[in-house]
């Protein structure tokens, strides 16, 4: 429910506030929803005159039919809220509201995006506009940072947590306090959002991976000669992403000679990785 519509303008207009005289300024009340929209959401309140005065106006049927029917000249669709108040004079005011800060940001309104700059409403520049495609495209939209719906915090292996927010703090890449209980950590690392795990979370930290995560598994393989026909080793690892990180170094520590010899004026070996050719390996994952 909105708080007290007097006091909300005898606020004036701001960053988040703006005021119509009545729906014959419709088209620049959505536009303005719109710019909340890429912002950080606000409120259009319609019934205001040019001097502040909280007057209404007449409201029918028609009135709302226009609003509902105005919604499709969004893209990507928006959900706003829309609510008549009653003035003591007989009149309406009516009030947009619009929540911010949305994945799917940039919002356009007739196939413009605009932006809130102050009280104003401007149309959004090529550039900006440009840049929150690209960051919805490639950020916030990636497989990696979204909710991991199926799995919660009981999923999370605690102890590779801590391994590597301990190995993350004695290189110097995770400085500051990271907290103590597991949610703590999982917020410090950034792999939740509200309370709610990301998919990247599981991937690093999960427990268990089939059948939601099957890419969370390496095969390693050894041949004699180049043509795959004979293995010499092979290995098959489950589990989170550093640990399949270092499953892959072990593997290659244990199959790949390096040779070493001691040089004169030198007081300790010298290893040199083999330049001859070198039995195929291979690794692969299932993603």
């Amino acid at each position: 429910m909105i708080p007290s519509l007097t006091k909300l303008v005898a606020k004036g207009e701001s960053k988040t506030l703006e005021f119509k005289r009545s729906t014959g300024e419709l088209r620049e009340a959505l536009q303005t929803i719109c710019a909340f929209a890429n912002g950080g959401g606000g409120r259009v309140i319609i019934g205001v005159k040019p001097d502040g005065q909280l007057a209404g106006q007449q409201v029918s049927d028609q009135t709302f039919h226009e609003i509902a029917a105005a919604r499709d000249r969004f893209e990507p669709p928006i959900e706003f809220e829309v609510e008549s108040v009653e003035l003591a004079t007989g009149r309406t005011a009516i009030v947009l509201t619009v929540a911010g800060i949305s994945d799917s940001v940039p919002f356009t309104y007739d196939g413009r995006a605009f932006d809130r700059v102050d009280n104003t409403t401007r149309k959004m520049t090529q550039e900006r506009y440009e840049a929150l495609l690209l960051e919805r495209a490639h950020s916030r939209r990636r497989w990696e940072n979204q909710e991991a719906d199926e799995l919660t915090i009981k999923d999370i292996d605690r102890e590779e947590v801590q391994r590597i927010v301990d190995a993350a703090r004695s290189t110097g890449r995770l400085v500051g306090p990271v907290g103590r209980s597991l949610p703590e950590l999982l917020d410090r690392l950034g792999v939740r959002r509200k309370g709610k795990l990301l998919r990247v979370a599981v991937v690093l930290f999960g427990k268990t991976f089939l059948p939601d995560y099957p890419q969370c598994e390496l095969r390693m393989a050894r041949f004699r000669g180049v043509d795959k026909t004979e293995f010499l080793d092979q290995r098959h690892v489950r589990g989170p992403a550093f640990r399949l990180l270092e499953e892959a170094e072990l593997f290659c520590q244990r199959h790949f000679p390096l040779p070493g010899r001691i040089e004169p004026g030198r007081l300790q070996r010298v290893d040199r990785r083999s330049s001859r050719p070198m039995p195929c390996a291979r690794f692969s994952s299932t993603r």
